[in-house]
């Protein structure tokens, strides 16, 4: 064999995988050369390797022509194994692309007309979602429009039924604005502030009413008075001077019609409001609490000035107290009247998930539209907050009159007896009939005293 015969050529550091050409010329240059000769001699160099190439060359030459008959049984045997594997490889290729071919017809092709089919179904969907979201607005619409006209409709010297027909209305305006406001992805009215006739709807019918609505109601709560004194023919808004003569009492109807009037435009307030963020537990009627608060607002002004002059002037100081007293009665009675009247169930917000499982009732179904006002105020009672805002503003003003000097400040010291009892029985009959009973008034009665007398000294 070949690989027994001698060779001088080192095969294994050829083969080593360590082995650098430059490294092996290097060292055949050096081997043949003086490293101190400038020109270097590259030509026996050079002959060692062209003769070593050539003995490997020769080498292999020997080995293919011992073996050529081996090397030739081992090709063919390896190309009959090839041309056995293709036809088996090229036999399943032609299987696997005619069932790609089927595939393609029963599956791929109808996947693509099922598409087809889905789209045009979902944007019908789409289209049917929004034409019954116009639908149903356009309805409450018309049900919008009906209920005005029924509102406007009652003349003035038989509306007895007109703030029902508000209340129906606001609760139509409510289902409205749910309506609109439900625009997230996939609910009713996800679409409808592009379509031309919901956007004339608002301008022309929704936004003019419930402004009407509003100011109705605003109005109804400024001049709502159910004082049996004989100042409360008057509401606290109005700027006459109360006439001298006692008012005839109201009538038990009258009163009923008030009372239902005021609850009709407080639970208007609260469908008109707007409407609680997303995971609020409790509803604050934005409105309704405005137009409440001007009400204490204007009572407390009106008295508030109404005192200072009668301070100044004490002969007008009963009836000024008398006036105050009123006032403040009709604020008793708005505060029974707030706790009577529960929100609509409509507006009440469920509680969170997270807070369901620590309570089985709800906050809300127990809530009056007395407890917003009360947390609005930071208050316990409105009485309570009307004598005491009433008495914080006083005294700055008796202690103008008492900076001032004169008769005034004269008459106010010397009738100061006189003035602390009138104070009491003001406070003692304007909060007549509220939370407390008489003996639950001292800490206010002594709040308006000591507004009053503090700044005269002794």
């Amino acid at each position: 064999m070949a690989d027994s015969e001698p060779s001088y050529i080192d095969y294994e550091a050829f083969l080593d995988p360590s082995f650098s050409p430059v490294s092996f010329a290097n060292t055949l240059v050096t081997a043949t050369n003086n490293p101190s000769d400038t020109p270097l001699d590259l030509s026996t160099p050079l002959s060692r390797v062209l003769f070593d190439v050539q003995e490997i060359d020769t080498h292999i030459h020997t080995l293919s022509t011992k073996a050529a008959l081996p090397l030739l049984t081992h090709t063919a045997a390896r190309t009959a194994a090839s041309q056995r594997i293709l036809h088996h490889v090229s036999t399943q290729i032609a299987t696997l692309t005619e069932n790609y071919q089927r595939l393609d017809e029963e599956v791929i092709q109808r996947h693509s007309a099922a598409a087809e089919v889905r789209l045009a179904a979902d944007r019908l969907w789409q289209t049917v979602k929004i034409g019954r979201a116009v639908s149903r607005c356009l309805q409450l619409g018309r049900q919008l429009e009906a209920q005005m006209a029924e509102f406007r409709s009652a003349p003035p010297a038989t509306r007895k039924d007109d703030h029902r027909a508000m209340v129906r209305a606001a609760g139509t305006l409510h289902s409205l604005h749910r309506l609109f406001a439900a625009a997230g992805p996939g609910e009713e009215g996800e679409h409808l502030s592009r379509v031309a006739v919901v956007a004339t709807l608002q301008a022309e019918l929704l936004t003019p009413a419930e402004q009407r609505l509003v100011a109705t109601a605003q109005q109804t709560v400024r001049e709502f008075s159910m004082s049996s004194l004989a100042p409360a023919a008057a509401p606290p808004t109005t700027a006459t001077p109360v006439p001298t003569t006692a008012a005839a009492p109201a009538t038990y109807a009258q009163t009923e019609e008030t009372k239902a009037r005021t609850t009709s435009a407080c639970v208007a307030l609260c469908f008109l409001s707007p409407p609680p963020r997303a995971g609020r537990a409790d509803f604050q009627p934005a409105l309704l609490l405005a137009a409440l608060q001007t009400y204490l607002q204007t009572a407390l002004t009106a008295s508030l000035a109404a005192l200072a002059r009668a301070l100044g002037t004490l002969p007008t100081l009963p009836r000024t107290l008398l006036e105050v007293a009123a006032r403040c009665q009709n604020i008793v009675a708005l505060e029974a009247l707030l706790e009577s009247v529960k929100p609509p169930p409509a507006l009440l917000v469920p509680l969170p998930r997270e807070s369901e499982s620590s309570s089985s009732t709800p906050a809300s179904a127990t809530a009056t539209l007395l407890q917003p006002l009360l947390a609005a105020l930071d208050t316990a009672s409105l009485p309570s907050f009307f004598w005491r805002s009433l008495a914080s503003g006083l005294a700055g003003r008796v202690q103008e009159i008492v900076n001032r000097g004169g008769v005034s400040a004269r008459t106010l010291r010397s009738q100061r007896d006189r003035v602390r009892e009138s104070i009491r029985e003001c406070v003692v009959r304007g909060s007549r009939g509220a939370k407390g009973g008489q003996g639950g008034w001292e800490r206010e009665v002594g709040v308006m005293v000591g507004s009053v007398l503090g700044p005269l000294g002794r």
